[in-house]
């Protein structure tokens, strides 16, 4: 998948290092990486993105000086945080449920933002990804999570658009952002904050 939705199949390594505070802290080596940055997931997890050639004690440093910025985000994340009272079982049967519903109306919308938008896109697949929203690959095959689902029709479009942007920008470049913005009719940091609420899952 790319961005806040995915990003290019590209060389890519992920390992947990222990840490007295979080637990542990994800440690992502991307080859699409240019720089140490940090960030924090919906889970609360710490994550440390890597360029490939970068130094564990480089990014160690790194951490240890955003120390607080993590603190903080991580005490905003878990403040929004409510746990799951339902039992595996109605997981399962919320996620089936889903999954059907994404089958019926997912690969026809797909079809209609790609013949609307003359973005065309290889293959499209349906998975039960927790993580991120959608994703396109090299070949522009489009991955899409069945918990779009969960989303208003609204952001459901956006996600798809910002996928088939990718068919012709592999990045998120000035290009790749005007196209999207065009296309959501100027609102594409409006819907960007706004799916920023919700999670897939």
């Amino acid at each position: 998948m790319f961005g806040l939705f995915g990003r290019q199949k590209v060389s890519r390594t992920v390992t947990r290092v222990p840490h007295p505070r979080w637990g542990s802290v994800e440690v992502v080596r991307s080859g699409r990486a240019k720089r140490i940055s940090l960030s924090v997931r919906a889970d609360a997890t710490v994550r440390l993105t890597l360029p490939p050639n970068a130094l564990m004690r480089q990014a160690m440093t790194f951490l240890e000086s955003r120390e607080e910025w993590v603190e903080r985000a991580r005490a905003k994340v878990l403040s929004r945080y409510t746990p799951d009272p339902r039992t595996e079982e109605e997981r399962v049967a919320e996620r089936e449920q889903l999954r059907a519903e994404a089958k019926r109306y997912l690969p026809k919308r797909v079809a209609e933002l790609s013949a609307q938008t003359g973005l065309r896109y290889g293959r499209l697949s349906i998975r039960a990804s927790r993580t991120r929203w959608g994703s396109c690959s090299a070949r522009n095959d489009i991955n899409l999570s069945l918990y779009l689902m969960k989303l208003p029709p609204h952001l459901i479009d956006y996600v798809i658009l910002h996928e088939l942007c990718h068919t012709r920008h592999k990045d998120h470049s000035e290009r790749f952002n005007a196209l999207l913005d065009s296309l959501c009719g100027g609102r594409d940091k409006e819907l960007s904050r706004e799916l920023r609420n919700y999670r897939p899952y």
